[in-house]
């Protein structure tokens, strides 16, 4: 009697055990609620930079408090003027220009490094530099996070100086 109670009392345990594993699978992993939305508002963001449709669009989907970290050695952040000159600036110096994502990543909050709705993207810019004629193409990673649906916070990581040196030399 002794022994069907301790096995018994094993199953129920082992049981509860693999019903909380599988629980717990099951609820993690999930992305925030805003997250599949940011994708599509950065999906738009990068084909208006691209296409230089609607600059005005593009700027409308930053914030106004926006800090954003510019792909240029010894750069700080800048403000959304300043960045809006600076997209402007990208479109009037080249043409043609294509992102392909090699993915879309849901990022976290640095603080708790919980899900937070932001998204991060590897991928590459194609596109002719104006001046010379010269096509390109160039590996990236770009960050970006929201607050009221807005762009606040993000930046451009790759060797711009590198990038525009490539586009200038003989």
């Amino acid at each position: 009697m002794e022994a069907n109670y301790k096995t018994m009392k094993y199953l129920t345990n082992l049981t509860f055990i693999m019903l909380m594993f599988i629980f717990t699978s099951c609820s993690t992993g999930g992305n925030h609620p805003d997250y599949a939305s940011n994708v599509e508002k950065i999906k738009t963001f990068l084909e208006l930079q691209g296409s230089e449709s609607d600059s005005q669009a593009q700027a409308d989907m930053i914030h106004k408090d926006v800090q954003w970290q510019p792909a240029f050695y010894g750069t700080a952040p800048i403000g959304k003027a300043e960045f809006v000159e600076y997209l402007i600036a990208w479109q009037d110096a080249m043409e043609d220009v294509v992102y392909t994502p090699t993915n879309y990543l849901p990022g976290v909050n640095a603080e708790t490094g919980e899900l937070d709705g932001s998204v991060r993207s590897y991928g590459t810019w194609t596109g002719v530099h104006s001046e010379s004629g010269k096509s390109w193409e160039l590996s990236s990673y770009h960050t970006w996070d929201f607050q009221d649906g807005l762009v606040i916070n993000g930046g451009d990581y790759f060797d711009a100086g590198g990038f525009l040196a490539s586009l200038s030399s003989e």
